[in-house]
C-alpha cells in the first residue's frame, strides 16, 4: 500500500546569501532527530554544505536534498527539504529546485530585510506559483525589526504578507513570540536547545499591539473565506484555531497570503514552530493539480494525477557526480511507482534506461530504498544518458513534462591543462561538470583552438576551476575573463544563393531564395533563436530538402559575421528556389543555407550586443558620490536610489565588460564598508567605439593565427 500523500511535504529553503538558510536546515535536522549534534556553517560542519569549497567559504553552492520525519499532532510527516544557494551565480540551483517543489520557506534577515537576491528568488517562485511561508531569521541581532521586514515583503515584493506572530523582546533580549492565532505567549526552553516551549502570559506592554495585529490577521483570513466573514463581524474572538488555520491554508495554497513568522535559527528559537506551520499550511503532493504533459506520439495534452495507481512519470531536475556511486540523477516523481532494477523511458532520447538502485538523499550520503512513489523526491543511479529537465516515464504510457529553461552564461574563460598528460582528463572532467550544471558551457574556439568555459559570473567559474583541481585532480592555466557578446541584425535583405559543384560524376546543386530579417516581436528566442518560415509553393524545392535549409541556417548562427559571436535571433523566410533531379541532395541545401547566411548577413546591418548587469551597491551615505561617480565611469545607467538600515542603496544597469574587478575597486573607494550584488539583466546594443574595439580584437586574433 502506498504512503499517505497528505503526510508528505516537498519544501525548499530559499533566501539572499547569508540570511541563514543552511543554519535553519541544520536546526531542522537536529530537531527531527536526524543529527544528534548541531552543525554550523561557520565551523564548516553543516550537513548540507558538504563540498570542500562550501565549507571553506561558508556559502552554499549546490542545492542539497535531505529527508526528515516530523511528528506533528500525533501524525508522522515525511519532509523532503532542498537547501538552495543564495549567491546570484548559482540561481540555476534555485530555479531547478522550485520547478519540482510544492512549497517554500522563504528566509529574510531581520536586520537586512528584503535584499536583491531575495527579489530574484521571489520572482522565480512567483513564476512557478510556489506557495510560501516567510521566516524572519536573526531576531537576536542588533537592529532586528520583524514588522519592518513584513512591511518590506508587502511593499517591495508585492505580496499579501500577514504576521502570524509578534516577537517578545528583540536583539539580545529576544526570548519568544506571541502566537496571534491562539493569542498566547511562547518562550523556547534553553535546556533542550529549544526543542520545547513554555506558554507565558502576553507581556502587558504588548497587549495593545497584539490586539491590532491579531485583528489584521483575522481580517485577512475572513476576507479570503466568506463563511468566516459573518462570524468575524459578529465576534472576531469566536473564530476557532481550526477555522483560522483551515482558511489560512486555502489562502496560502492560492498564493493569496504569505504568512510571516520569526525566530533565530542560530539561537534555536522559532524553527520548530515554523516547521509545525509547514505541516499545517504548505501543500502536500495530494493538494497539487494533476501534472500536465504531452503525449510524444500524438502531441495531445495528457494529465497525470499525483497517485501511485497512475502510470509512472518523473522529472530529472539535477545530475550530480558522487565519488562512491557514480552519476546520480535527482528525480521528482509526479505519478506511479518506480522500483529498483526496472526500466523507464527517457522521452528526450527515446531510449530505455535501467534504474539499478534508488536512494533517499541525505545531503551527500545515500540511504538505499526499494521503490519510490508519486509525490516523492529521490535519486537514482545506473542510467546511461539522462540530462537535467528530462522526463522519465512508463514505456507503455509515454509523456513529456514541461522542461526547464536556463539562463545563458554571460562570462567566459580560456583554459588549458598545465601538462599535456592531463588533456584527456580535462575533457572528461569538463563533460561531467557541464552535465551537472546547465548554466556552465564548454566549447572549443575554432579560430584559436582554445577550450573556453562559460558561466554566470566570476565566482561561478572560480569554483568550477577549483573543483577541477580538487575533484578531478586537473591543474589548468586560465586566461583573462571574457564577455559573452552576441550579435544581432537590425535590417533585412532578400538574397538568392546558388550552390553548384561539378567534380565528374554526380555533382552538387541547390538554389534558394530567402528574406532574412530580425525576429517578430512575439517570437521567443530563448526557445529557438531561428524563426524559420517555409513559403515554398508548387514544389519549387522538394519537401524533404526544407529541413536541411533550416538546419544550415541554425548551424551558421553559432558564428556571427561581425566578430564571430553567436547571433541572438533572426527570421528566415524561404520564398523560392530550384533543384536538380540528379545533383540535388540534403547536404547541398544545407551548404547553400550556410553560404546564404555568410553572404546576406552583412547587408542586414549587424550590430554587437553586450550583456548588461543589474548592479546594487549598499554604501554608507558619505561614500555615495564616489560610488556613483565610479559607476558612471563604467558606463552605468542609474536606475534608482533607496535607503536600507541607514545605508544608501544605489541601483544601476552596467555593461559586464566594465565590471571586472569591481569588488576590489569598491572596497578601495569605500574603505571596505560597501557591498555589491550583480546579476544578468538583458542584452543591449554596444556603443560604436566598443563594437569597433571588439571587432578589431577578433580580426587581430584571426590574423595572429594566420601569421
Amino acid at each position: 500500500m502506498g504512503k499517505d500523500l497528505k503526510l508528505v511535504r516537498n519544501i525548499g529553503i530559499a533566501a539572499h546569501i547569508d540570511a541563514g538558510k543552511t543554519t535553519t536546515t541544520e536546526r531542522i535536522l537536529y530537531y527531527a532527530g536526524v543529527n544528534h549534534k548541531l552543525g554550523e556553517t561557520h565551523e564548516g560542519s553543516a550537513t548540507t554544505d558538504w563540498m570542500a569549497q562550501e565549507q571553506e567559504r561558508g556559502i552554499t553552492i549546490t542545492s542539497a536534498a535531505v529527508t526528515v520525519f516530523w511528528n506533528y499532532r500525533g501524525k508522522k510527516y515525511q519532509v523532503n527539504i532542498i537547501d538552495t544557494p543564495g549567491h546570484v551565480d548559482f540561481t540555476v540551483e534555485v530555479n531547478r529546485s522550485l520547478r519540482v517543489l510544492d512549497g517554500l520557506v522563504f528566509l529574510f534577515s531581520a536586520v537586512d530585510g528584503v535584499e536583491p537576491q531575495s527579489e530574484t528568488n521571489w520572482r522565480l517562485a512567483d513564476n512557478y506559483k510556489v506557495p510560501r511561508i516567510g521566516f524572519v531569521n536573526k531576531m537576536d541581532r542588533s537592529g532586528a525589526d520583524f514588522l519592518k521586514v513584513v512591511k518590506q515583503v508587502k511593499d517591495m515584493l508585492g505580496s499579501e504578507a500577514v504576521a502570524l506572530q509578534l516577537p517578545i523582546g528583540a536583539e539580545d533580549d529576544f526570548k519568544g513570540v506571541v502566537d496571534l492565532i491562539n493569542n498566547r505567549g511562547m518562550v523556547w526552553n534553553e535546556h533542550d536547545k529549544g526543542m520545547t516551549y513554555t506558554e507565558v502570559p502576553i507581556p502587558d506592554d504588548m497587549k495593545e499591539e497584539v490586539a491590532i495585529y491579531r485583528e489584521k490577521l483575522l481580517e485577512a483570513v475572513a476576507s479570503y473565506d466568506e463563511s468566516l466573514m459573518e462570524k468575524f463581524f459578529e465576534d472576531p474572538d469566536s473564530l476557532t484555531e481550526r477555522e483560522i488555520l483551515d482558511a489560512l491554508r486555502k489562502a496560502v495554497l492560492d498564493n493569496a497570503i504569505v504568512p510571516m513568522v520569526c525566530g533565530s535559527s542560530f539561537k534555536n528559537k522559532g524553527v520548530q514552530t515554523m516547521l509545525d506551520l509547514v505541516m499545517e499550511l504548505l501543500p502536500s503532493p495530494a493538494d497539487q493539480d494533476a501534472v500536465k504533459g504531452t503525449d510524444p506520439r500524438t502531441e495531445q495534452e495528457i494529465n497525470r494525477k499525483p497517485s501511485e495507481s497512475e502510470p509512472f512519470a518523473a522529472l530529472a531536475f539535477k545530475i550530480a557526480t558522487d565519488p562512491f556511486v557514480g552519476r546520480l540523477c535527482f528525480i521528482r516523481v509526479y505519478s506511479g511507482v518506480l522500483e529498483s532494477g526496472s526500466y523507464v523511458l527517457n522521452t528526450r532520447s527515446g531510449n530505455k534506461e535501467r534504474i539499478s538502485r534508488i536512494f533517499q538523499m541525505h545531503a551527500n550520503k545515500q540511504n538505499p530504498i526499494e521503490r519510490i512513489g508519486a509525490g516523492d523526491i529521490g535519486a537514482v543511479v545506473g542510467f546511461k544518458d539522462i540530462k537535467t529537465g528530462d522526463t522519465l516515464c512508463d514505456e507503455k504510457n509515454p509523456i513529456v513534462l514541461e522542461s526547464m529553461v536556463f539562463p545563458e552564461p554571460v562570462i567566459g574563460l580560456a583554459i588549458e591543462p598545465k601538462t599535456q598528460a592531463d588533456v584527456d582528463k580535462l575533457s572528461i572532467a569538463l563533460g561531467k561538470l557541464a552535465e551537472e550544471d546547465p548554466t556552465f558551457q564548454v566549447f572549443s574556439d575554432e579560430e584559436t583552438g582554445q577550450t573556453v568555459i562559460k558561466g554566470m559570473g566570476e565566482l561561478h567559474l572560480e569554483i568550477l576551476i577549483d573543483r577541477l583541481k580538487r575533484e578531478f585532480k586537473v591543474e589548468v592555466n586560465q586566461g583573462a575573463p571574457q564577455v559573452a557578446y552576441k550579435e544581432s541584425i537590425t535590417g533585412s535583405t532578400e538574397h538568392r544563393e546558388v550552390y553548384k559543384k561539378q567534380t565528374g560524376g554526380r555533382g552538387k546543386f541547390a538554389d534558394i531564395k530567402v528574406v532574412i530579417s530580425p525576429v517578430d516581436e512575439d517570437w521567443d528566442v530563448t526557445k529557438s533563436p531561428l524563426q524559420f518560415v517555409n513559403e515554398i509553393v508548387g514544389g519549387a524545392i522538394p519537401k524533404e530538402y526544407i529541413p536541411s535549409v533550416q538546419k544550415g541556417f541554425e548551424a551558421a548562427m553559432a558564428n556571427g559575421v561581425l566578430a564571430g559571436y553567436p547571433l541572438s535571433g533572426m527570421k528566415v523566410r524561404l520564398i523560392d528556389g530550384s533543384f536538380h533531379p540528379v545533383d540535388s541532395d540534403s547536404l547541398s541545401f544545407e551548404l547553400a543555407a550556410k553560404l546564404a547566411y555568410r553572404n546576406a548577413l552583412p547587408k542586414c546591418s549587424p550590430v554587437l550586443m553586450e550583456p548588461i548587469m543589474k548592479v546594487e551597491v549598499l554604501t554608507p551615505e558619505e561614500n555615495m558620490g564616489d560610488v556613483m561617480g565610479d559607476l558612471n565611469r563604467r558606463r552605468g545607467q542609474m536606475q534608482g536610489l533607496d535607503s536600507r538600515n541607514g545605508s544608501q542603496v544605489i541601483k544601476a544597469h552596467v555593461p559586464l565588460s566594465e565590471m571586472f574587478g569591481y569588488v576590489t575597486q569598491l572596497r578601495t573607494i569605500t574603505s571596505g564598508r560597501a557591498t555589491s550584488t550583480m546579476e544578468f539583466d538583458h542584452y543591449a546594443e554596444a556603443p560604436l567605439n566598443i563594437q569597433d574595439e571588439v571587432v578589431a580584437k577578433s580580426k587581430g586574433k584571426i590574423k595572429d593565427i594566420e601569421d
